[in-house]
């Protein structure tokens, strides 16, 4: 039943969508572009990456957006390299979207990187780390990851640069980076403190939704978007916790078509809704009648030309 529902889930083109994805390592090669590097959840059996992201500029790999277990090996198949990043950006601090950060900051060791990486996401709770204690954590004087402390000490040949993001209620600027504005939100994660992201960039504009039930400012956020990624890890008709969670099909379409975004693409897919699409478009389609595509790792969604400033 597993290996069907995969089978049917590769297979976009049984739903009659366009697919405009490239193969790696040509993402981005001319203009914006954004790559899925982790298209599932945290679940081995879907054989996806989880959660990660990058957006590109003229063969550039930018921005990093969450690495999750996976994302290493993805991140050195689509050709990116840690020097060229500007930032690196997380949604929240679990497992399948933060794992392989200190494979990442390991392998950036054995490149030719000079200047500061700042490390954004959202502050902590009881329940889990903000991206402060989460670098300590790692690489810290009592880190796991200790014998790399040399790059929060500042005695390697850069420096990570964590930070917390309050962004509780409304959309923040978070950096910018040449002609790229990096803007964030909070949003409804069950209880554990959880971003939107929105990424500004050649005159193109990229939202990512994360984890979430699609509570807090997520339209505004994702406004006149021309990607906006999505969270698809639950089917038609889920309530109760994991809608707390997780948007539902039906939210992603509100969402999609109150923020008028110019395409739609569902990421995080998990093992309840591999195989569902069809279902799942249904929905969406009650209420956006915008572009919908179905990631799987390492597709490539390109921007240019991009749009003037």
């Amino acid at each position: 039943m597993r290996k069907a529902a995969l089978r049917f889930a590769s297979g976009a083109c049984l739903l009659g969508l366009s697919v405009s994805a490239t193969a790696a390592p040509s993402c981005g090669a001319r203009g914006i572009a954004v790559q899925v590097l982790g298209s599932g959840g945290p679940e081995a059996a879907d054989q996806r990456a989880s959660s990660g992201y990058l957006v590109w500029h003229d063969g550039r790999a930018r921005l990093l957006v969450d690495a999750g277990g996976g994302v290493f090996l993805r991140f050195g198949e689509a050709g990116a390299t840690m020097a060229d990043l500007d930032a690196i950006v997380f949604t929240h601090f679990h497992a399948d979207h933060a794992s392989d950060f200190a494979a990442l900051v390991k392998s950036s060791y054995f490149e030719d990187r000079n200047r500061a990486l700042p490390v954004y996401g959202p502050p902590g709770n009881a329940l889990m780390p903000g991206a402060v204690a989460f670098a300590d954590a790692l690489f810290g004087k009592s880190g796991a990851f200790r014998y790399l402390g040399d790059f929060l000490d500042g005695s390697a040949s850069y420096t990570l640069k964590p930070q917390d993001v309050n962004a509780a209620g409304k959309v923040v600027g978070v950096g910018r980076f040449g002609d790229m504005q990096l803007r964030a939100t909070a949003v409804e994660h069950g209880p554990l403190p959880a971003l939107a992201w929105r990424v500004e960039i050649g005159g193109a504009v990229i939202a990512f939704s994360g984890d979430t039930s699609g509570k807090g400012d997520l339209v505004e956020l994702a406004r006149d978007a021309d990607v906006f990624v999505a969270h698809n890890a639950v089917p038609v008709g889920t309530t109760g916790a994991a809608h707390a969670l997780h948007m539902t099909p039906g939210d992603i379409g509100r969402i999609a078509a109150q923020a008028k975004v110019k395409k739609l693409v569902l990421s995080h897919r998990m093992l309840r809704t591999l195989g569902r699409e069809a279902e799942t478009l249904a929905a969406i389609r009650a209420r956006y009648a915008g572009p919908v595509e179905f990631a799987d790792d390492l597709n490539c969604y390109a921007l240019h030309p991009a749009r003037p400033k």
